[in-house]
């Protein structure tokens, strides 16, 4: 579905509080999307890589502090010098002492830096934008991971809703059929012991409805905790697993779309910016600086009163040359680049992983799809033994233990079928993940 569509449909939602019960597989992902605490936390971490961005940046803007200061000398220092520095005519290493300053001083101080050029903050400015990437894209793989855990339980689950109908089916035949053959008992046209038989299907019969109905809820219980749903709340699905083969899946694709193989992608140009990084540590750094200062001194505390500050005012810069570093600069680049060795080499062992998972799916789904198919006629063909089997029943001409053991037949495939059916879904799912099918795309 067009990602414009489903953010449509989930602002339709958020907006009316998300009030239904009911849902439909689509409506499912669009709410867990929305509700699903671990999408919420890669959400978080996108804006924490967003603002993670804009502190780096910051760094290379201009940096404006301002510095304010009071002091108050209880004993002003004393100041010795020599006595001819006062007195010509003083005795020659004659000393003076002498208490110099003022009681009370302060000082404002506004000072302004600018960074002229450090190669190492260029890249690091140039990495941390392209981690914010690097976030999106994992946070993308936690997105696919919860909408694949949600659409795996909404396909249980509407499999074990389809299986509860079937059984329910089963038991109405059946009561149906003891009901009418009830009378032949009585005349005397039927043994006990077939009664016992069909009697023995109904309790077989509703002892398979107790654990349809056991999976059923325990699948709403996985699809409400995948979705972020309450627990306490009722929750109703709406599309059966005829309507889920409908929707949208692929069979083939390209592994590069995969998010996993993204992912590490991206991990190796982050490697390569930090071999960048490294090397330019080695460069030359310069810094402009800016600072005016106002001074004031007084033996009264009286600093608002009308009297002079004076000021002082400076500008410079500052050059900072990496002459040697004991090796350890080079050292850093040298684990640098091994690091990017090895993602490198994690990316291709990636590659060959998913093309071996894509080659098995594929033949799962094929497989899977034969064998579906197959068990559907199975299916077809065991109802219509067990239909022959109750109509020969009913008039008579049957038997009970034939009547039994084409039911025992119908159940069997039926599991058989319900199996199939889920290895199907399963197959499609895994296939539509190695191949990147799960997320909404634009």
């Amino acid at each position: 579905m067009n990602k414009s569509v489903i953010l449509g449909v989930f602002a339709m939602f958020a907006t009316s509080g998300w009030a239904q019960s009911s849902f439909g597989l689509v409506d499912a992902k669009i709410y867990a999307l929305e509700n699903n605490l671990s999408v919420k936390n890669a959400e978080n971490d996108n804006e924490y890589a967003h603002q993670r961005y804009i502190e780096i940046r910051g760094m290379g803007l201009p940096q404006l502090d301002f510095n304010g200061s009071f002091s108050n000398f209880i004993n002003l220092p004393i100041q010795v010098v020599d006595a001819s520095f006062i007195n010509p005519n003083a005795q020659p290493g004659e000393t003076i002492e002498f208490r110099a300053g003022t009681k009370f001083s302060a000082a404002g101080t506004l000072q302004a830096t600018q960074l002229v050029f450090n190669g190492s903050y260029i890249i690091g400015l140039k990495a941390a934008d392209y981690l914010t990437t690097f976030q999106e894209t994992a946070s993308n793989i936690t997105k696919e991971d919860v909408l694949f855990n949600v659409i795996q339980a909404y396909q249980l689950a509407s499999v074990a809703k389809e299986n509860i109908h079937f059984v329910d089916s089963m038991v109405l035949i059946t009561e149906q059929l003891i009901d009418k053959q009830q009378n032949y008992l009585e005349l005397g046209l039927m043994k006990q012991e077939d009664m016992d038989q069909l009697n023995f299907s109904l309790l077989s019969a509703k002892n398979s409805k107790v654990s349809a109905d056991l999976q059923y809820k325990n699948a709403l219980g996985v699809l409400k905790y995948t979705m972020g749903y309450p627990m306490s709340e009722t929750l109703e699905i709406t599309d059966n697993p005829d309507k889920l083969m409908t929707l949208s899946s692929i069979s083939t694709g390209s592994i590069e779309n995969n998010l996993t193989y993204s992912l590490l992608d991206k991990q190796v140009i982050l490697s390569e910016l930090n071999i960048q990084n490294n090397r330019f540590k080695s460069l030359p750094t310069l810094n402009a600086f800016f600072q005016h200062t106002y001074n004031a001194y007084r033996n009264e505390f009286n600093f608002l009163a009308d009297e002079k500050w004076y000021p002082q005012t400076v500008w410079g810069l500052q050059l900072n040359v990496p002459i040697f570093s004991g090796l350890s600069r080079r050292a850093v680049t040298a684990q640098s680049r091994i690091t990017l060795m090895n993602d490198q080499n994690k990316l291709v062992q990636m590659e060959q992983t998913l093309q071996f998972q894509a080659d098995q799916a594929i033949n799962n789904l094929e497989g899977a799809q034969s064998k579906n198919e197959l068990q559907k006629a199975n299916v077809d063909l065991a109802q219509s033994l067990y239909e022959n089997a109750l109509a020969k029943e009913e008039i008579g001409n049957g038997n009970s233990i034939i009547v039994t053991q084409q039911y025992n037949q119908l159940i069997m495939a039926q599991a058989q079928y319900t199996g199939t059916l889920i290895e199907l879904f399963q197959a499609r799912l895994t296939l539509d993940k190695i191949y990147n099918n799960i997320l909404p795309t634009e």
